[in-house]
């Protein structure tokens, strides 16, 4: 079947039309591996209230350059809370500019609600974490408290008074804010080698 010369040229203009297409392609940052870790992120997700601190490597001990918990009313949407939770920690890694991130690792929920939407949060913060090219270690609930209290089932009171001591912080702080920087200390002492086994990089 033959076709005529005005059909192949709407043949050739639409199959010079398909090539004018640009394919945008996201550029994914290669993690920043070649510098030392003296800036350390650390975050407790959650939909309501993801905890986040940074501090600077020093002696006599680290410095906290900030501190806080992302927090999400309950007659919020989880979408405006993940959104809210990206915003936020894009804005703290634009001003401290941390090297590496330390979040919380997987607990085993027993309400599946509950747990897919710890998960959300978490995807959510992690996203803006890889985005930003750092690399993430994933630390257990456990280690973290028996690196840091030396009790593996210590309460969080326990966690967040150490943390004010290793940090001399002048006060006590919050309980999500304190379990992030435990996650950025236990982080920091990994980097020296200085105790347990190495945080699993995600």
């Amino acid at each position: 079947m033959g076709i005529s010369r005005q059909q192949f040229e709407q043949i050739q203009r639409r199959l010079d039309g398909n090539k004018s297409r640009a394919v945008a392609v996201l550029a994914i940052p290669e993690p920043r591996r070649s510098v030392t870790n003296k800036i350390i992120l650390g975050i407790d997700p959650s939909l309501r209230g993801t905890g986040y601190g940074v501090i600077a490597m020093g002696k006599p001990f680290p410095t906290v350059l900030a501190q806080g918990t992302i927090v999400c009313p309950k007659d919020w949407a989880r979408s405006r809370c993940l959104a809210h939770i990206a915003q936020t920690l894009r804005a703290v890694l634009r001003e401290h500019q941390p090297t590496v991130c330390a979040v919380e690792g997987l607990f085993f929920a027993q309400n599946l609600k509950t747990a897919i939407i710890m998960g959300e949060a978490r995807g959510a913060a992690m996203a803006v974490i890889a985005e930003a090219g750092l690399d993430i270690y994933e630390i257990a609930t456990r280690k973290v408290k028996q690196a840091i209290v030396g009790y593996g089932a210590a309460q969080k009171i326990a966690v967040a008074k150490m943390v004010q001591r290793m940090l001399n912080l002048a006060e006590l702080p919050e309980p999500d804010a304190a379990d992030a920087l435990a996650l950025a200390l236990v982080q920091a002492r990994e980097n020296f080698q200085t105790i347990l086994t190495a945080p699993k990089r995600i």
